[in-house]
């Protein structure tokens, strides 16, 4: 017999589900709140002065100083140091996307010799602190004579972060049906053409999570611009250009406060238009 709940078991189910979903929402709007202050507290006293930070403590600024804006745009040099890191980030961009999918797709579809020892070195790898391949990574830069142009903090910036995505590109395309290369092969695809126009389309949602993490990546990346362009300041990104807000005397918070707004505010509209792939990717790569 089909068994039967009496309505008021059934309102007395429903009224317990709206009460925890109402406590764990209340729970995370607190947590998103505490999150997001440091990003709205920064916002704020970008639009005050220097005399207004210390006597108003609230959110609201009185005066709204824009002028800080154009004076870290023009007179701090954060507009040649956002030129800067837009060309660092695209270029690693394109380096990453390109090199760790396709180690990926031959490290997630092929089985040879020497596959599982090689996997395991790269994943080894993450380990390995920043601050240890510094000083190799620019010694190489130098023998090459890239130290001090644009060109080798793109590569230098390239290099640190590929083996995070081979790996999630590995799991994803390792999830994908056999039988598409196989028909492909059948009807005489070569081998580059079935990753190029077969495999990497199907991974679109991965290669969107690897563009916004390498983006965040090399727009945020302090340490190694700030080693590489020590001999040519002029090529500078936005990380190490806030940095030179501080003096040694006297630290211009407004001014770093609307570097580091217009440093953030573009990573934070980009993943907000893009966030629906990058967690289709996760997912992916995690299932696969």
């Amino acid at each position: 017999m089909r068994s039967r709940l009496s309505p008021l078991r059934i309102v007395y189910g429903d009224h317990r589900a709206n009460w925890r979903i109402g406590l764990v929402s209340a729970f995370l709007t607190v947590i998103c709140l505490i999150w997001i202050y440091p990003f709205v507290w920064m916002i704020s006293t970008s639009l005050k002065s220097n005399a207004e930070m210390f006597s108003n403590p609230g959110l609201i600024p009185q005066s709204w100083a824009t002028e800080n804006y154009a004076r870290a745009w023009t007179e701090a040099h954060m507009g040649s140091y956002f030129f800067n890191t837009l060309i660092v980030t695209v270029g690693s961009v394109v380096i990453v996307t390109t090199c760790t999918s396709m180690l990926g797709y031959v490290l997630g579809r092929y089985r040879f010799p020497g596959r599982n020892i090689l996997f395991f070195s790269f994943v080894a790898t993450v380990f390995i602190p920043q601050g240890f391949t510094i000083i190799p990574v620019f010694e190489l830069l130098s023998r090459l004579g890239l130290s001090s142009n644009l060109f080798g903090l793109t590569i230098a910036t390239s290099g640190h972060a590929m083996v995070i995505f081979v790996v999630l590109f590995a799991g994803y395309f390792a999830q994908l049906p056999r039988e598409l290369e196989e028909a492909a092969r059948v009807d005489g695809v070569s081998f580059l053409k079935i990753f190029w126009y077969v495999m990497l389309p199907l991974a679109r949602p991965m290669v969107v999570t690897v563009v916004i993490m390498q983006v965040l990546h090399a727009w945020n990346d302090f340490l190694l611009p700030l080693v590489v362009t020590l001999a040519n300041p002029a090529i500078r990104t936005l990380s190490v250009g806030i940095y030179a807000f501080k003096g040694e005397q006297f630290i211009d918070w407004t001014g770093m406060a609307a570097a580091a707004t217009i440093s953030i505010v573009p990573i934070v509209v980009l993943f907000m238009l893009l966030q629906r792939y990058f967690i289709n990717g996760l997912a992916g790569a995690v299932k696969g």
